[in-house]
């Protein structure tokens, strides 16, 4: 396992890359996008705007850290998390094995997100996104099952915890199913590189996204990977499932 230093930059950078990046607002209308797109980046954000939850829910995440070449080794935590509408976010650790070092790297990253959530940036505004991407249409493209529009993301400037890669928009919900890149700048000296994958979908109703994975390749310590994983959700009193990974608790 990597030393404290590096590792909590791994946990750093995956939940404000998450929170840069939870709903990517980009424009897709089957026409070319640029960021004089401007009704098109209106649309997309209406329909996020419209896809916020608006009921209560608690969802059970669990969390891994590992050497990217050795999954036997994975530091495991359980965190469950009650979203109460509009803004109030809380979470708790349920459970944690491996090294204690990767349970204050989840509750880093859990801070930061009851945190935006509060302040309501877990959702970016389309300005925002206007303001730090350049967004080129690469055509249609099927992502297990769903036909989407395949956008690449441009940066317009070196900041930390933004991704430089692809995007896969939903041609019937305009919401983006998967982001998949690298970070263009990292959090620290310890990341040399670092690759994420984001997965969106419905759970219950509510789109969230389901599952994260990073990758970095670490100083001295070489890869390490951190994935998120919804394996839980209740809305409502009611429980819902979110593909095979997700189980019900009575």
């Amino acid at each position: 396992m990597c030393g404290p230093t590096s590792l909590a930059n791994i946990g750093l950078f995956l939940g404000l890359t998450c929170l840069a990046l939870g709903q990517a607002t980009l424009a897709v209308d089957g026409d070319p996008v640029s960021k004089s797109a401007a009704p098109l980046v209106d649309k997309m954000g209406r329909a996020q705007a419209e896809n916020r939850p608006q009921a209560s829910y608690r969802e059970v995440l669990k969390y891994r850290i590992f050497p990217s070449n050795n999954l036997n080794s994975a530091s495991e935590i359980l965190a469950e998390v009650d979203f109460q509408p509009p803004r109030t976010k809380r979470y708790a650790i349920q459970k944690t094995s491996g090294s204690r070092r990767a349970e204050q790297v989840v509750r880093s990253i859990l801070d930061h997100e009851v945190e935006a959530s509060a302040q309501g940036r877990d959702v970016p505004s389309a300005a925002v996104m206007k303001d730090k991407y350049d967004v080129t249409y690469l055509g249609e493209d099927v992502l297990e099952g769903h036909p989407c529009h395949l956008l690449v993301l441009s940066p317009k400037r070196r900041e930390k915890n933004l991704i430089s890669g692809e995007a896969w928009v939903d041609k019937d919900t305009l919401l983006v199913r998967q982001i998949n890149g690298e970070l263009v700048k990292t959090p620290s000296w310890w990341l040399k590189k670092v690759h994420v994958k984001i997965v969106f979908g419905f759970v219950g109703g509510t789109w969230l996204q389901t599952s994260t994975e990073a990758m970095a390749d670490v100083r001295i310590f070489g890869n390490h990977t951190l994935t998120e994983e919804i394996v839980d959700f209740r809305r409502t009193g009611v429980v819902a499932k979110a593909g095979a990974a997700i189980h019900s608790q009575q």
